[in-house]
């Protein structure tokens, strides 16, 4: 049976998600996931939630899904440390060193792979399962048709998010909100400048804020797929949303799905609606939506009460079985059973002679029954008392406490080996930065004679083994036709920018270069892909020249100091909003509300946002120190252009025209 995952930003979330029938929860703990701005679980809060999901028989799911630097890895280490010994279920992850450190620290924890680490072919899944993961949340961006696939055939099991907001761009290949104002999403701290007024000519106005997903009507039919979790987006949402949904959820599971429910979520929280453009299929301009004034003012206090009449109270939903025993002039015993669990409980009191009214089963079975207030009701209710003897009430009503309250410790406990993590001392490479890597998104602006190290050119542009190629971000619908061209390119070395890309590139036994979209942060992900096959690699965005600098690992590796930074990858282009692709031409622009232009370049049925200025560190190259090569990636340059910078770069001139430092100086939160 396929579970419904609830997402908890807090203990009133988490109980809301509990009591309105989730099968599990997830949540974040500390300064490493995804929504670090939600309230979150820590110290004895993270322990309590656990311990109370587990008494109602509710799994936790733990994310800890963002890039972790290195001068964090300590205190990351000793919050997965923290994590598994309060009995998380599974730990949700981005980065490889993160699953490098939990495997050591708690190899029998569940390692799920977050939709951050933008995996959606069956080649990555069976990557994953290599790299010691169980599951992976799918992209938002599939269809029904490549869930079924991926379902029908992956080693593991998948996850997918069928209700709440859906971001424009590919989770973990979005730089937007870093590169605009330093607020990574790849650390927990997304701004969201995709809902501000961007807009594409003759578009929406808002051409990259799409409306929330919403598949809850589909579950049966994802369930028969295969798909093991349903997936509730939401940590940052109110109690009653998390209510509402997972109502909703577990109605379409049984078949009682209604219209009136539906058109209560969408009053909850909408963005003019609900989508399903990617599982059908259609992406266009009918997913697009943004909160009007209408959808902040449409949950009314009598809908939030209603849903909060849901959790406000206790659910009992685990049975316990009760045996009382008393003999005269002996201590009673209660002893209770749930499952295989059971607890028994001896009283100081001693039973007496009856000198009025004498304990009958009766009165017994009223008193067991009382078990309001905690996860459990009274089942089975057998007595064996000596005829004629007395024992308070108030003994019994003790009893049950403390016998409850021993049942439930069994309940959650776990007996669980937590290790150590020791990092493996690898010595550092020796750097020798002379390396120029060159990228050519339009191999027909490539100037002649040109000198450098390694060119990579679009895969299928390779006319011979002295071009390397680069493997499209997108891959999702077509890994089969890209496996096929990867093996009859003369190219020796690819650059791939996802996991679906590098185990396309490792069946082919080409050299691998790993692209900045690999989100490479810290030395240990360095080793890890080393460890993978990876030949060298191209450091993250996001890193600074000093965070660069004090990397180590013997993998060689380089960034990226010229070119128009690609702030999202998206399956439904914004541009379209407004053109046909005839009249654009894959090369489009958005404006955001000062009047400022932003490329859009499509291909391989996805499109690219570029920066609307090129990150130039051309004439500070020296300062990105430790590093092997310099890669300069041109994208709507033209020919004259890519020339006078190839030839700045061997003169360190300065930048002419409009340019940005990129996150070299300022780096993100």
């Amino acid at each position: 049976m396929s579970e419904i995952l609830a997402p908890a930003g807090s203990f009133e979330a988490l109980t809301a998600a509990v009591r309105s029938g989730a099968d599990a929860v997830y949540f974040g703990t500390g300064n490493f996931n995804a929504r670090r701005n939600a309230e979150n679980f820590s110290g004895n809060s993270l322990k309590e939630a656990v311990d109370y999901c587990h008494l109602h028989g509710v799994k936790c799911h733990v994310t800890l899904n963002t890039l972790v630097s290195d001068r964090e890895m300590n205190e990351f280490t000793e919050t997965v440390k923290r994590t598994c010994e309060c009995n998380a279920d599974a730990l949700i992850l981005q980065d490889l060193a993160a699953a490098k450190i939990v495997r050591e620290i708690c190899p029998d924890i569940e390692m799920h792979a977050s939709t951050q680490m933008s995996t959606g072919t069956l080649e990555g899944l069976k990557l994953l399962k290599k790299l010691g993961f169980k599951r992976a949340v799918l992209p938002r961006e599939l269809s029904k048709k490549e869930i079924r696939y991926l379902a029908e055939n992956s080693p593991i099991d998948l996850e997918v998010f069928v209700h709440g907001a859906l971001c424009m761009c590919v989770s973990g290949q979005c730089l937007m909100s870093a590169v605009l104002g330093s607020r990574s999403g790849n650390r927990g701290l997304c701004a969201q400048p995709c809902r501000l007024p961007f807009g594409a000519e003759n578009g929406t106005g808002h051409d990259l804020s799409l409306k929330d997903l919403s598949l809850i009507e589909e579950l049966r039919e994802l369930s028969d797929m295969g798909i093991v979790s349903f997936k509730i987006e939401g940590r940052m949402k109110r109690p009653e949303y998390v209510s509402a949904a997972v109502t909703a959820c577990r109605e379409s599971l049984d078949g009682s799905y209604s219209a009136q429910r539906k058109e209560e979520l969408k009053a909850l929280f909408s963005r003019q609606g609900f989508t399903r453009g990617y599982y059908d299929n259609m992406p266009g301009r009918e997913m697009f939506g943004t909160r009007d004034k209408e959808n902040v003012t449409s949950a009314t206090k009598e809908l939030l009460n209603k849903y909060s009449l849901i959790f406000a109270k206790e659910t009992a939903d685990r049975q316990a079985d009760f045996r009382f025993t008393a003999r005269l002039w002996e201590s009673p015993v209660l002893k209770a059973e749930c499952g295989d669990v059971t607890a028994e409980v001896k009283s100081d009191f001693v039973c007496e002679k009856a000198i009025n009214k004498k304990l009958d089963a009766d009165a017994v079975s009223v008193q067991l029954g009382k078990c309001g207030g905690t996860a459990f009701r009274a089942g089975k209710i057998r007595c064996d008392i000596e005829d004629g003897i007395s024992v308070p009430l108030s003994v019994i009503n003790s009893l049950r406490r403390e016998t409850i309250e021993n049942l439930s410790a069994e309940i959650i406990k776990r007996d669980r080996v937590i290790k150590d993590f020791i990092p493996e001392a690898k010595p550092d490479r020796e750097h020798t930065k002379n390396e120029l890597y060159l990228v050519f998104y339009k191999p027909g602006n490539m100037p002649a004679d040109i000198k450098a190290d390694k060119i990579f050119l679009p895969l299928g542009a390779q006319t011979d083994g002295s071009f390397g190629a680069f493997i499209p971000r997108g891959i999702f619908f077509n890994s089969r036709e890209i496996l096929t061209a990867l093996e009859n390119s003369p190219s020796e070395y690819v650059l791939c920018n996802t996991p679906d890309a590098v185990a396309l590139a490792l069946e082919t036994g080409k050299k691998i270069t790993a692209g900045p979209f690999m989100n490479i942060f810290n030395s240990i992900s360095l080793a890890e892909y080393e460890k993978l096959g990876i030949n060298e690699a191209v450091l993250s965005y996001e890193l600074t020249a000093k965070e660069i600098s004090m990397l180590s690992s013997p993998l060689k590796r380089g960034a990226v100091i010229y070119g128009r930074t690609p702030l999202m990858l998206t399956r439904n282009c914004p541009v379209r909003n407004g053109k046909t692709c005839a009249e654009c031409k894959k090369h489009g622009v958005i404006t955001d509300r000062l009047g400022i232009e932003f490329p859009v370049i499509c291909g391989n049925g996805f499109s690219e946002i570029l920066n609307s200025r090129p990150t130039y560190m051309l004439d500070r190259a020296d300062e990105i120190k430790n590093t092997d090569f310099d890669m300069l990636v041109f994208t709507d340059e033209s020919k004259t252009e890519i020339q006078r910078i190839i030839n700045s770069y061997y003169s360190k001139e300065k930048p002419v025209g409009e340019f940005t430092r990129g996150l070299f100086t300022r780096g993100v939160e």
